[in-house]
């Protein structure tokens, strides 16, 4: 069992690097059963996506996304996030991610109620 439990919570970034599509418009719902993890998405210039992944014991999702932008072109790549705890008890996640073509970034998301 993880030290986090992601099962319908959801999410918005705060950060995000430049070559990112995510933005604060971006709202991420997330279910969880045992490892198993997986995501929609939309908002923004994010028109829809998904993710599929795996949670390790200690919180830490690695994870595939995939989305079509609100310019029609379909994205995808992978992810690490590492969960943060914050005093509020809410959920806030680091990622490094990597676009299918390559290119890099990090982001932070943070949990919404």
């Amino acid at each position: 069992m993880s030290a986090f439990d992601y099962h319908r919570r959801r999410f918005r970034a705060v950060v995000n690097s430049d070559s990112g599509e995510v933005s604060g418009e971006t709202i991420f719902q997330y279910f969880q059963e045992g490892d198993l993890l997986w995501a929609e998405y939309a908002g923004g210039a994010i028109r829809k996506g998904n993710i599929i992944g795996r949670v390790s014991p200690e919180g830490v999702i690695t994870m595939h996304y995939q989305h079509v932008n609100t310019g029609g072109e379909i994205r995808s790549g992978s992810c690490v996030s590492v969960p943060e705890r914050l005093p509020s008890g809410l959920i806030r996640l680091h990622e490094s991610w990597q676009w299918t073509g390559g290119e890099a970034g990090t982001s932070v998301i943070e949990e919404i109620v």
